[in-house]
């Protein structure tokens, strides 16, 4: 899906934005702030709902989701004092409220193509086209906030011959059938894995050929 507001355009299929001609740098956790406003609008979405989505099972100050608004603002052009795109709910949330133009995109999955989660104990996290990084640094799709786990662990990434593993020079190592990752290892349906001691599964799933477009919940 594509939406298009005043001069930007923000791309779920590819995770990128763009002002003007220019891509604009967010980090994964922005994006995806931005993405769940967006996709939401123009329904305000409130602060235990965005921390759920954005932290899941994690305890985060509300200085974490400042910033993130902080960095998605800047990104597109927004004043905090007068909003034209991320409104502030006061003592809620926060709102998209600019006016889009929406057309078709990848968010919107043809029947017969691959979609990846993964699980985490009872969490389930949806990985995204591209690279997915993990470890504790807070602004990975996958964060994990354990000390076993380095800052910048490991990476699933997913493009059109499937999802492969790579581990990030961690220090406490990335490990597929208890071997230590050294290259990239492909993933399949299943494939179980850790991290450190934090042990993780992959989920694909191929949408049934139907007539028509199958859409994923966020």
């Amino acid at each position: 899906m594509r939406l298009r507001f005043g001069d930007c355009v923000l791309d779920s299929g590819t995770r990128e934005v763009f002002r003007g001609e220019k891509l604009v740098r967010l980090s994964p956790k922005a994006f995806q702030l931005l993405e769940l406003l967006a996709t939401n609008r123009p329904n305000a979405i409130s602060k235990d709902k965005i921390h759920e989505t954005l932290w899941p099972g994690s305890f985060v100050v509300d200085g974490n989701l400042a910033n993130l608004i902080s960095e998605v603002r800047e990104a597109v052009g927004d004043d905090a004092r007068q909003p034209r795109v991320i409104r502030t709910v006061q003592r809620y949330g926060y709102a998209f409220q600019a006016e889009v133009e929406t057309d078709p995109g990848p968010d919107s999955i043809e029947p017969g193509s691959t979609v990846y989660r993964l699980l985490w104990g009872e969490r389930e996290i949806a990985l995204v086209p591209g690279e997915n990084p993990i470890g504790r640094e807070r602004d990975s799709i996958v964060w994990i906030d354990d000390f076993d786990v380095s800052r910048h662990h490991a990476r699933i990434v997913i493009d059109g011959a499937g999802a492969r593993l790579e581990d990030l020079g961690s220090k406490n190592g990335t490990f597929v059938d208890e071997a230590r990752v050294s290259g990239p290892v492909p993933l399949y349906d299943g494939a179980a894995f850790r991290v450190g001691s934090i042990p993780l599964r992959l989920r694909s799933v191929s949408t049934t050929a139907s007539t028509q477009t199958t859409t994923l919940a966020p």
